[in-house]
């Protein structure tokens, strides 16, 4: 079986009609996982099905979003086990005593 029967039957499995452009998908997947880090590629690619999905893209706007996003992992510049900036690594004080029953919460 090959990839093209693959996709065929995975869409039959999951009950789409697509058309699907293996070189693109394939592509984004490999700058992902290149550039960022290995579990980006398939984070990747579904995130671009789903923004195809929310835009209802044509197949050129999907091209135009794999652009984006392989551009985005081109760029990207931070190491895979680089810490994330906004992380704050303070001390969170231990009230497993403290009787919070009727405290509120804002969401």
């Amino acid at each position: 079986m090959n990839l093209h029967d693959w996709i065929d039957e995975l869409c039959d499995a999951l009950d789409i009609d697509a058309e699907v452009d293996e070189a693109l998908v394939l592509d984004l997947a490999r700058d992902a996982a290149h550039n960022v880090q290995r579990a980006a590629a398939p984070i990747t690619t579904y995130l671009l099905g789903f923004a195809a999905a929310a835009h209802s893209a044509s197949p050129d706007r999907v091209e135009q979003l794999a652009g984006a996003a392989s551009a985005l992992a081109d760029s990207w510049d931070r190491p895979a086990d680089a810490g994330d900036p906004d992380d704050v690594d303070d001390e969170i004080p231990d009230d497993h005593l403290v009787d919070h029953t009727g405290d509120r919460y804002e969401a």
